[in-house]
């Protein structure tokens, strides 16, 4: 029989055992230090956001875990505060050209208040859902490069080719001092690369994603001038009048391309994509504007982006001729991001046929994991990998992300704990696959 006095400590006792309980289920699930998921956790915790990205913590995480895997590290700073990290796997034949595997430290802004769990957390939910910038894009790619590695090292796999590992600054602004620095190097040149992998997409269906090539983004800024006046008289040749002609003849422009994308004729990736983006033009004043008067000056900005399958002398005379001509007091600058050509002037697409011997090793690799492949396509942003494609060299955007939303860039971007696993199960089938093919000799 208990005793009346226990009551109001069994009663206590019983409110902390629920708390406990209630705390448990609530709280984001604990993962061992020493597990893939809690090292990729780990990565994605660096915030490494624009416009202040913070390099130097991961790039010194990064180095420890591959040191600790035997692999020999390098960091390479061609820009002051923007190191690049170079991991090199020593294979058996050193004389084959090597592999490199790509990805980026960087990641875009997050804006904490939309999200549902703060975006440098990297909270696990009890669904397995890992949310964070950069979970995507593309800091997975990154750990699930390493964790492969590890898995091949404990059943003693031993790389015929060199295998390479490259983590580069600031891809989110352009990469002109990260990956377009480095591919310039001399310590580029000497590593001898034949095959590059670089970031892809996540895909919403069971089939992972490959691309080929990359659209090139152009800045177009056109800026119109005109005789100002007041602004009940209409007259010609005024510079909103002039702006407001050539975004029209922009926007037919931009409505026959998307015409070919929604009647299934085409991706979006593969024609040419204009989006308006800023308008600057009125006259300042105290409450706003100067209602009552029409402006001498009026600017607009564009994003161009073009497959490599377009014609950039045909663009630039369309922009010179219709879209910004100079007889409407019109002027225009361009600001080209990235090629659109090789070396060779050859467009920058690397082939998917029996003519790239890679492409044959690449899918039995993907079939090898038991996974299947999407058509190739051509990625409707763009990513470091033109940077190697100039160069000629054969290279892959690939991030093996099925049945994900597509989160890069948007609010609680995340990663199911199980598709970031068989992504490393996926890499392993890649580098043995890869690293131990010996015919393409010359590539």
């Amino acid at each position: 029989m208990i005793n009346a006095r226990h009551f109001p400590l069994l009663l206590l006792l019983t409110l902390l055992l629920l708390s406990l309980r209630l705390s448990l289920a609530t709280s984001s699930p604990q993962q061992d230090p020493e597990t893939p998921i809690a090292r990729f956790q780990k990565y994605l915790r660096f915030n490494t956001a624009h416009p202040n990205p913070n390099y130097t913590a991961p790039v010194s995480f990064l180095t420890s875990l591959a040191q600790s895997l035997g692999l020999k590290t390098q960091t390479l700073e061609f820009t002051s505060n923007k190191p690049t990290l170079l991991i090199t796997w020593q294979g058996s034949n050193p004389s084959l050209p090597s592999l490199l595997f790509n990805s980026h430290l960087d990641s875009v802004p997050a804006e904490p208040s939309k999200w549902t769990h703060p975006p440098f957390s990297a909270t696990i939910t009890p669904e397995g859902k890992i949310f964070a910038r950069g979970a995507q894009d593309d800091k997975c790619i990154a750990i699930q490069y390493l964790e492969a590695i590890r898995n091949l090292k404990a059943r003693n796999f031993a790389p015929t080719r060199t295998l390479h590992i490259s983590f580069v600054p600031d891809e989110e602004i352009g990469g002109i001092d990260g990956a377009d620095k480095f591919v310039k190097s001399k310590e580029f040149k000497d590593l001898g690369v034949g095959f590059v992998l670089d970031e892809g997409q996540a895909s919403v269906n069971d089939e992972f994603r490959v691309f080929y090539a990359d659209r090139s983004p152009w800045n177009l800024i056109i800026k119109a001038k005109g005789v100002p006046g007041h602004g009940s008289r209409m007259y010609d040749n005024g510079a909103m009048e002039n702006l407001m002609d050539s975004i029209e003849v922009i926007n037919r422009f931009r409505d026959s391309q998307f015409d070919v994308v929604k009647a299934g004729k085409a991706a979006n990736s593969e024609v040419i994509s204009v989006n308006p983006v800023f308008l600057k033009a009125g006259i300042p004043s105290p409450s706003g504007f100067v209602m009552n008067m029409q402006p001498s000056e009026a600017e607009a900005g564009f994003d161009l982006r073009l497959p490599p399958t377009a014609d950039p002398d045909l663009v630039k005379k369309r922009i010179a001729e219709e879209w910004a001509p100079a007889v409407r007091n019109m002027t225009y600058e361009i600001i080209e991001k990235g090629p659109l050509r090789d070396y060779m002037g050859r467009p920058l697409m690397t082939a998917t046929d029996d003519s790239n011997p890679w492409w044959s090793v690449f899918k039995q690799a993907i079939a090898a994991a038991g996974g299947k492949l999407a058509k190739p396509e051509i990625l409707s942003s763009t990513t470091d990998a033109r940077f190697m494609r100039q160069l000629g060299i054969p290279t892959f955007g690939f991030s093996p992300m099925t049945n994900t939303p597509i989160l890069l860039h948007d609010h609680n971007e995340f990663l199911k704990d199980t598709i970031f696993l068989k992504g490393i199960e996926v890499y392993e089938h890649i580098i043995r696959a890869m690293s131990s093919f010996e015919e393409a000799n010359s590539i």
